[in-house]
């Protein structure tokens, strides 16, 4: 799957503070990723991440700057 910076990723399970959306700040073998609901960053694996992503919304989708 081709993961780029700037992409927002809708999960499938839902973060703690009710948020499905995340973006995606460093790619790699691993992704840090900042969630959009309450902005907290995590790294996980890139195999993990692929397997529960729902959805994948491109930054030149989304206006081109990353955000929504």
């Amino acid at each position: 799957m081709d993961i780029q910076i700037g992409d927002i990723l809708k999960l499938k399970k839902e973060h703690p503070c009710g948020s499905r959306e995340w973006e995606v700040l460093r790619t790699g073998a691993d992704l840090r990723l900042k969630c959009l609901g309450c902005g907290h960053t995590l790294l996980i694996q890139r195999k993990k991440a692929e397997k529960n992503i729902k959805d994948l919304i491109r930054a030149s989708e989304s206006g081109g700057n990353g955000e929504i």
